[in-house]
């Protein structure tokens, strides 16, 4: 298949373009900038099985008036600029794969494909208006995937390259009152799921990825200390994060319950479906 990743260079986009170039499958990187025309984009495109939509600035940080402009235009302009350039393809992609995020949900309901429970939240909204300009990709010969990942772990990137050190230290601790849920998945296990996606034509629209199991903080922080054998007494308090990273502390301290029904409905195995497994996986390759 030819694949086609926008955002290649990032954590999630480095282990897709691994898997697939491992495959056999031919990747082409995609740049989407604002001075690239739409033209050259389809030019790209064209003639693509698969596009993946991995653009966005990084969702954790002070989120200023400028920053929340940048999550904005990071998404939303590259994936308008994407959907503009398929009217120009003689062939379409089959399928576009959209990163998404679970900061969609409320912090007050458990959720699955299905729950109309969503944040009022800047970071809900900013969810929304990306989806919504991805499902404009979807045509008769195009269906669209909405990913919403939950936060992504694994050795050597994502989260755990900022959560590892302190607790290998012997610092780590629960963050706030540590009862906030987190909805996660291995880096495996979404690459995994996503090539799932790309081989079920039957799936469409909303899909989580996420582990079966959400695990709140304070038994993620025990979990950690107990297979690192390292001690979990520093703990992070509320008031010390947001004054940190303001409104922005919302996505360390926010429950956010969510479950893979779409994906577990149609079959798709997890290899880390909690999150001790994956956390001896991760400190087992760091070995």
């Amino acid at each position: 298949m030819k694949i086609v990743i926008c955002g290649i260079s990032g954590f999630v986009g480095s282990g897709l373009n691994n898997f697939f170039q491992a495959r056999g499958d031919e990747v082409v990187s995609l740049s989407v900038r604002s001075d690239v025309s739409v033209e050259s984009i389809a030019k790209r495109v064209d003639g693509a099985d698969v596009l993946f939509n991995l653009s966005g600035a990084n969702i954790l940080g002070r989120w200023s008036k400028s920053y929340k402009k940048m999550l904005r235009q990071s998404r939303l302009e590259t994936t308008s600029k994407l959907v503009d350039a398929m009217a120009f393809c003689e062939k379409v992609p089959h399928v576009m794969l959209n990163a998404s995020a679970v900061g969609v949900y409320d912090a007050y309901h458990q959720h699955d494909e299905f729950s109309r429970d969503f944040g009022e939240d800047f970071l809900a909204t900013l969810v929304l208006d990306w989806e919504k300009e991805a499902l404009r990709a979807v045509s008769p010969t195009t269906r669209v995937c909405l990913m919403r990942f939950g936060v992504v772990y694994a050795s050597g990137g994502g989260a755990m390259v900022k959560m590892l050190p302190p607790f290998k230290m012997g610092f780590g601790g629960k963050m706030g009152d540590g009862f906030q849920m987190i909805s996660w998945i291995h880096l495996q296990d979404l690459i995994r799921a996503a090539a799932f996606l790309i081989d079920h034509n039957e799936i469409s629209g909303v899909v989580n990825l996420t582990s079966p199991e959400p695990i709140n903080n304070l038994e993620q922080t025990k979990a950690m200390g107990r297979i690192l054998h390292r001690p979990t007494f520093f703990d992070l308090p509320a008031w010390l994060v947001k004054l940190a990273f303001g409104e922005g502390s919302t996505v360390m301290l926010d429950s956010k319950e969510v479950y893979p029904r779409v994906l577990q409905e149609h079959g798709f195995e997890f290899l880390y479906p909690t999150f001790d497994s994956a956390m001896e996986q991760i400190v087992h390759a760091q070995d």
